[in-house]
């Protein structure tokens, strides 16, 4: 492969930012384990300019026309769809998942600055009718002010484009806290930005030590809105933060996605998706398929199918075309899975395939199944995995289903498979999550409302809903 990892920067008030001085952390290739190159840290001085660019910024970006904002965002789009292959390999590189998953996810990077550069033209107000003839009155929308944006490493492109592009649609200026696993994918889209001609301190972009930063930006008057999609213990002290200041926020935080599968789905049809949705990214997704809640008369031949399928999948480098799986993104992640297995052991739950380490150089755990058990006290019934981890309950009725569904204190993504059309009408509404989705496995577009519930986070992101997060509504009444 003749191209090259890039070298890495921090990009604040239009400028790039190399390590020069600045302390650097190493980012590591998955499927190897090598060294791709030193990222170079923010400092408190990095930071603190970076907040005063963004003021400056949203001045500048609020006065731009939304039509001429929308133009900006769709000429990132078409750009991003230019340079698919180059930011596809970063994806790969960083972050191990195959390369045919990467250019996907690519696509919807770039579908996500489009959605957005369409819908900027349309933030549209109203006009009140008053009780009073001589008065008139108006709910007008405006940009809430800069915002302190941070996004995980499982989905390095989709995440930083879904919180920029929704921003800067609604007129707001950002400063991007991107994982340090993962940075030369959303440093790529911060240079096509740039180059679309974003004025400078618009988009701002800083790596380091992440509590130090976002404690910075969070105690900063000038940042009025935080965007955070990660753990949801993270989450939980970002809100204390925010409070404190009255910023507004929006959490994306994980989830436990339950799968419903009733006697009369298609078995075949389901595991053949489930296989795809479950070990999709390794299973590093937050909206990633994990408790399959399977009827009872078919959890033995559901079992039997979805532990064949899981153990052919082909696990190895992403830039190998014969991969199906990559490695998981950390060592961290392969010392979390081994919990989850060994758990499992000590309380004598099966493990049809998978549940060890493959002994090989890079981050790979084999793709694994626990189950079927009704075991709901043990670790991965309780705790989301995030890798490549299916757990299988049987279940005997629909009222068992549902409350084992719910008995979780998150709400993120929850999926059915039946073909009774009564009985996914009761699923849908009795299922305590964010996104329910019947019988396929799409938990989000760029169109579509995509958030949680309980302690899966609260506000909105995609679809208008995601754009108008970003803005106030300002009450006017004239006489």
């Amino acid at each position: 492969m003749s191209e090259r990892y890039p070298e890495l920067a921090l990009y604040i008030d239009g400028q790039w930012h190399r390590a020069d001085a600045r302390a650097t952390l190493p980012v590591i290739n998955p499927a190897t384990g090598d060294v791709l190159a030193h990222l170079p840290c923010a400092s408190d001085a990095d930071v603190d300019e970076a907040v005063r660019a963004a003021a400056k910024g949203f001045v500048v970006w609020r006065a731009v026309a939304p039509i001429e904002r929308g133009r900006l965002l769709r000429r990132a789009a078409d750009m991003i769809l230019e340079r698919r292959e180059h930011i596809a390999r970063l994806i790969t590189w960083e972050l191990g998942k195959p390369l045919a998953e990467s250019r996907m996810e690519v696509d919807t990077a770039a579908a996500m600055f489009e959605w957005n550069g369409e819908e900027a033209r349309r933030t549209y107000g109203r006009v009140i009718p008053a009780r009073n003839p001589d008065i008139r009155q108006f709910a007008i929308p405006e940009p809430i002010g800069p915002v302190a944006a941070f996004s995980a490493w499982n989905a390095p492109a989709i995440t930083p484009s879904r919180k920029i592009s929704s921003a800067l649609a609604a007129g707001c200026s950002v400063i991007m806290k991107p994982a340090e696993e993962t940075p030369a994918t959303a440093l790529a889209i911060a240079a096509i930005l740039h180059e679309a001609g974003l004025p400078a301190g618009v988009l701002n972009m800083v790596f380091g030590d992440a509590p130090r930063i976002s404690a910075r930006l969070m105690a900063a008057p000038e940042i009025r809105g935080v965007t955070f999609t990660g753990s949801t213990a993270v989450g939980k002290i970002l809100a204390a933060d925010a409070v404190r200041s009255m910023k507004r926020m929006t959490l994306e935080l994980g989830g436990h996605a339950p799968v419903l599968v009733f006697a009369d789905a298609d078995i075949d049809r389901v595991v053949a998706g489930a296989i795809t949705a479950k070990y999709r990214n390794s299973g590093q997704v937050c909206t990633s398929p994990t408790r399959f809640l399977v009827h009872r008369s078919v959890c033995d031949a559901f079992t039997e199918k979805f532990t064949a399928a899981a153990r052919m999948l082909t696990l190895g480098d992403g830039f190998d075309p014969g991969t199906k799986m990559g490695p998981l993104a950390t060592e961290r992640r392969l010392a979390a899975m081994d919990r989850f297995a060994e758990d499992a052991r000590q309380r004598g739950i099966t493990i049809p395939v998978g549940g060890r380490r493959v002994e090989r150089p890079g981050y790979f755990w084999q793709p694994t199944v626990l189950g079927p058990t009704t075991d709901d006290d043990c670790l991965a019934a309780t705790v989301e995995p995030f890798g490549p981890l299916a757990l299988i309950r049987p279940f005997e009725d629909v009222d068992e289903a549902l409350s084992v569904a719910n008995r979780l204190p998150f709400g993120l993504a929850a999926y059915a498979m039946t073909d009774n059309a009564a009985l996914a009408d009761r699923v849908a509404r009795g299922i305590e999550s964010g996104n329910v989705i019947l019988n396929h496995w799409q938990a989000s577009s760029p169109e579509t409302p995509f958030g949680g519930v309980k302690e899966s986070g609260f506000g909105t992101e995609g679809g208008l809903e995601g754009l108008r997060a970003f803005q106030n509504l300002k009450y006017i009444s004239r006489a």
